[in-house]
């Protein structure tokens, strides 16, 4: 239910537009951006349901982000 990954967003401005476009896109209780972590955590929360992980990577590797899951 829960999608933590690793990404290269790094203002407020893209972080707002990455959480935007993420909220549009999918059935999400909760997304964060930690800009101040050194591998600007991307935290997507599922409502009841699995985050589909390829496909947020997949968006954000569209808005010209770095998207990878967090090991």
């Amino acid at each position: 239910m829960i999608g933590i990954f690793k990404t290269n967003i790094n203002t407020d401005l893209d972080k707002l537009k990455v959480i935007s476009a993420i909220h549009q896109e999918f059935p999400i209780q909760a997304c964060t951006v930690d800009i101040e972590d050194c591998d600007k955590v991307l935290r997507v929360v599922g409502q009841g349901i699995p985050v589909n992980e390829d496909a947020i990577i997949f968006l954000l590797q569209r808005m010209g982000y770095q998207c990878d899951i967090l090991e």
